[in-house]
């Protein structure tokens, strides 16, 4: 198989020499057995590549498991890749196979691997070094046969410096490294791929597929698409279902194009990203808070001034980032012997549950959505549910 048989069997679409590039180094490392790891961002298609692989190999006839490591709940993600024992925790009523038993004598793709926690990472190196699994709850090894391909869309090596990443790990699953590159550098894809999800909605919709001007291709062609082909691929179903004109200009797709000069969340340098994430969380509530204050304070000024009164004093309580205060605004008029406090809770623990209560909700409990509009992992949104009780 060459790379166009590949791109045609597995519905790859583009001629970016960069992607030709990915599928020829899977093409040629798949008669191998060595671990390989799947380098991109989110929404470039890391996931073809391991089938591609698995296609190709000595494997094929046997079985294929892809894994998304970020899905899966930390305290159950063990559980999950390497089974355990009948009473090994509450629960496990019987013993269970794991990914990796269910997998023996193929393939095992663990997506987004960057998010496994230390003690999981632990168990995986020793898969990959000694070739054997031991479920949770024994203390007893047991060999296993499998080929692992990994992707992540993390800085591993920045991971590895920041302590969230084992080295050795890294190492093991960077054998054989294959980039996939961003759909920003693949040029005429980018239309290519636009025709392709526009046909495909038209026969599922059962309208006339959309269409560009040339003005509004070249448009497309320069946007950034921060999400990738999974970006493209939305916002081509929603150009199908929400617009009547077929023809697309280039006025009405700048309109429909989401605006990534700004951000829903304040964006901080920091080397450890998932402190970073959290943080983002805590700092957008407290200056949609202060803004709110603000807001309000001249909202009162006005209606102080439409009545008539002369002069205003307000005070605010500096102690805004003490999650234990509370930021009052008091206004007094010398005309009328009057003082009206407002009180805002400051709670952190309030609301940053309410934020993401609101995401949840704007995203109809699609937890991966509301994830990613936060601008955390889903491993993290399932812990604050938890924390939260939601």
């Amino acid at each position: 198989m060459n790379s166009q048989q590949a791109k045609q069997r597995f519905g790859i679409i583009g001629n970016s020499p960069k992607l030709a590039r990915a599928i020829d180094v899977a093409l040629q490392v798949a008669p191998t057995d060595i671990s390989i790891l799947i380098v991109g961002e989110s929404g470039t298609g890391k996931e073809n590549i391991p089938k591609i692989i698995h296609q190709n190999s000595k494997r094929k006839h046997n079985p294929y498991i892809a894994v998304n490591c970020g899905a899966i709940p930390e305290g159950t993600i063990d559980s999950e890749l390497f089974g355990h024992e009948k009473g090994s925790f509450t629960g496990a009523h019987d013993s269970r196979k794991g990914y990796f038993e269910a997998a023996d004598g193929g393939t095992i793709f663990l997506d987004e691997v960057g998010e496994l926690p230390m003690a999981s990472q632990a168990r995986l190196l020793r898969v990959l070094e000694n070739g054997e699994i031991i479920k949770v709850g024994s203390s007893k090894a047991q060999p296993t046969d499998v080929r692992i391909i990994a992707a992540t869309n993390v800085n591993l090596p920045e991971a590895v410096k920041n302590g969230t990443f084992r080295e050795d790990l890294y190492y093991r699953l960077n054998t054989i490294s294959i980039q996939l590159p961003a759909l920003r550098t693949r040029g005429d894809d980018i239309y290519l791929l636009f025709r392709k999800f526009a046909a495909d909605f038209a026969e599922q919709y059962n309208t006339p597929p959309i269409r560009l001007t040339d003005d509004a291709v070249e448009i497309l062609k320069d946007y950034s698409w921060p999400g990738n082909i999974r970006q493209l691929r939305n916002f081509v179903a929603q150009l199908s279902v929400i617009e009547k004109e077929r023809m697309i200009t280039a006025n009405k797709l700048q309109e429909q194009l989401p605006d990534t000069s700004t951000s829903g969340l304040v964006k901080f340098e920091d080397k450890n990203k998932a402190d970073l994430s959290e943080r983002e969380i805590l700092y957008k509530v407290l200056f949609d808070m202060k803004r709110d204050l603000t807001e309000l304070k001249k909202i009162t000024f006005d209606l102080m001034q439409k009545e008539g009164n002369t002069e205003i004093m307000q005070t605010v309580n500096p102690s805004v980032f003490n999650e234990n205060e509370e930021s009052r605004i008091i206004i007094n008029s010398t005309t009328e012997q009057q003082a009206i406090e407002v009180e805002e809770s400051l709670s952190l623990f309030e609301q940053e549950k309410r934020l993401i209560e609101k995401s949840l909700l704007k995203h109809k409990g699609r937890r991966k959505d509301a994830a990613a509009e936060l601008g955390i992992s889903e491993r993290t949104l399932y812990r604050k549910l938890k924390e939260f009780g939601l």
